[in-house]
């Protein structure tokens, strides 16, 4: 009768330097773990910019695996676009005669708007780009929204500067480092953005929840009535954020004021824009002109007013009448 056999399952060297070495890694990770967590309570600064550093070191194979997503992400609509637009034809034909009619009242609407700012003596220049890069990472599960921005203060970013992409805005920068930056998300619980309505102007505020919902808030609750698909655009107002950007659409109306989605989906984000920080100046206007641009000055004053949040109707009444009494009196 053979002996049996009573070789344990680790018995074998090689096994046993593989359960070593899970042990040792796993020890290590721990270790490191509590190590990064300790440092985070104590000394914040230092783990800040160990975080750029780790940012910056590992920025090279972030961007080679965020490239090849979005490559098979654009591959994937490629496919199921060709397989969707037999479908798809007649509708976008119903939806190009509509938006015909719309650019030429858009069009319109600039005029007018240029007219008015000539009138006002508002000055606007054509901001140009801080930077231009990929967001290599994202946070989709965590009750904070950051995002990882492959530039940083060697491409000219700063704190506070806005973050863009095509189809609307997706947060503002919160931490530079050499050549990474750490983006906070417009659904970030802390976020908050001054907007209007792109329709009629009213304003709100744009607030994240952590959720990729945006809570559309209302300074005036009342009469204004939200409904699903008002689109909301930034304000301008207090500075930070250029006039209208895209920010949400609006789902479902609210208590006091709406629930809607992003525009933008940093993580379907290929390339985004970081622009310098909005300061709106107003040179004074130009002496002198007709009644009619005294009043259409005036008027166009009185609707910014109204946008900001003001609530001085009467005086701005009382101006008007003394403007024209004025002209008439000069003429």
């Amino acid at each position: 009768m053979a002996p049996p056999n009573k070789r344990r399952p680790g018995f074998s060297r090689k096994a046993q330097y593989k359960i070593f070495t899970g042990y040792l890694v796993a020890f290590l990770g721990a270790f490191g773990g509590l190590f990064l967590l300790a440092i985070s309570y104590l000394d914040p600064t230092a783990f800040s910019a160990i975080r750029k550093g780790a940012a910056d070191a590992t920025k090279p194979v972030t961007e080679f695996f965020t490239a090849a997503r979005s490559t098979g992400q654009k591959g994937t609509s490629k496919v199921s676009a060709y397989f969707d637009a037999a479908s798809k034809n007649a509708e976008m034909q119903r939806e190009l005669e509509k938006s015909r009619t719309q650019l030429i009242e858009a069009r319109a609407l600039k005029q007018e708007n240029e007219r008015l700012k000539s009138l006002l003596g508002l000055v606007e220049e054509e901001a140009k780009p801080v930077a231009i890069a990929r967001l290599i990472s994202s946070s989709s599960s965590s009750t904070r929204r950051f995002a990882t921005l492959g530039a940083g203060s060697n491409q000219g970013v700063e704190s506070g500067q806005p973050v863009r992409e095509q189809k609307g805005l997706i947060g503002r920068i919160l931490d530079v480092g050499a050549n990474t930056s750490r983006v906070l998300l417009l659904t970030d619980a802390s976020n908050v953005v001054p907007v209007k309505r792109a329709s009629d102007g009213i304003v709100a505020f744009a607030e994240g929840r952590g959720d990729d919902i945006i809570h559309i808030r209302l300074i005036n609750i009342g009469t204004i009535e939200i409904k699903p698909g008002d689109i909301f655009v930034t304000s301008g107002n207090g500075g930070l954020y250029s006039p209208n950007i895209p920010v949400a659409i609006v789902d479902r109306p609210a208590s006091d004021g709406a629930l809607g989605r992003p525009l933008s989906n940093p993580a379907g984000a290929d390339f985004v824009v970081v622009q310098p920080i909005y300061q709106p100046e107003l040179v004074p206007a130009a002496k002198g002109g007709s009644a009619d641009d005294s009043s259409d000055a005036q008027t166009a004053t009185e609707d910014t007013a109204e946008e900001n949040g003001a609530a001085a109707e009467t005086d701005e009444t009382a101006q008007t009448s003394q403007a024209g009494t004025d002209s008439e009196a000069a003429q």
